[in-house]
């Protein structure tokens, strides 16, 4: 049977044999339990020296902030420890900004994976075909084309009008709350529609039902944005809940993992399967 055309039943089937249980294909421990910790020390000093070294070449601001986001959000670390990333072979980043995933990924199979430099609980690392990203700011496009060189295929675009072609795998990393409302609907329309039929979205977002930790969330983004010189930004968020609901009506299935350990945020993971 074409994949397009599978009765949703069979795919729902397949959903519950991933949703309902741990991300990667292992029952319990989660992101902080199913390594030794040593493991992961050992092995992000190595990723973080090969995946940022690459931003010298972009500027100092690429290279230190390389650094402090690799190293401190969690979710760069879940994405290899469960295993989300693995297997799929187009990979489409949106709002990739200067291309740490991508840098992430290819630091973990080239340099790590491939060199036996790898906890032996974990999943293979990823390992694409193509990896493309959507960034709409030009200086976060210009700081990936030069750290990551000729095989950079990052574009700039604004994802609500940008043409996503194909995928296998999805990731959007606290972005989609930038953007208003009913723009947030077409932009997930537009990724089911670039997705097959099991095909994977990883959208990380803020829980509006977080508390302070949601508060806090939204006073970094904001000052983040004026940082960089994008102005007083209006967020659109929603909570978990609302979240999901939005992305059943778009075609998909989803879990909830936490995504904040070790930060004062509120944020989530939503790892989301399409039917």
């Amino acid at each position: 049977m074409p994949e397009t055309s599978r009765p949703a039943g069979s795919v729902r089937q397949e959903l519950g044999l991933v949703l309902d249980r741990e991300p990667g294909g292992r029952t319990g421990g989660g992101v902080n339990g199913a390594v030794a910790h040593r493991d992961w020390v050992s092995l992000r000093s190595a990723l973080l020296d090969q995946a940022c070294e690459p931003y010298r070449k972009a500027d100092r601001f690429a290279y230190h902030f390389a650094r402090g986001k690799l190293r401190g959000d969690p979710v760069f670390r879940a994405i290899l420890e469960l295993g989300l990333l693995s297997g799929h072979r187009r990979i489409l980043d949106l709002g990739c900004g200067q291309g740490l995933l991508a840098a992430w990924v290819r630091a973990a199979e080239h340099c790590c994976y491939q060199r036996g430099i790898w906890p032996r609980t974990w999943p293979p690392a990823p390992c694409p075909e193509s990896m493309r990203g959507i960034e709409l700011m030009w200086r976060e496009v210009d700081r990936a084309r030069r750290a990551l060189g000729p095989g950079c295929d990052v574009v700039q675009a604004d994802i609500r009008s940008a043409v996503f072609g194909s995928a296998d795998a999805v990731v959007i990393l606290d972005v989609l709350h930038y953007i208003p409302v009913p723009a947030q609907r077409e932009v997930l329309k537009g990724v089911r529609a670039a997705l097959p039929v099991g095909g994977l979205l990883l959208l990380r977002v803020g829980d509006a039902d977080g508390g302070l930790r949601f508060h806090f969330t939204q006073w970094v983004d904001k000052a983040i944005s004026l940082m960089r010189g994008r102005g007083r930004v209006a967020l659109h968020c929603r909570s978990i809940e609302q979240w999901r609901e939005l992305l059943r009506e778009c075609g998909f299935d989803s879990r909830a993992e936490p995504m904040s350990h070790g930060t004062p945020f509120a944020n989530v993971l939503l790892i989301a399967l399409a039917i």
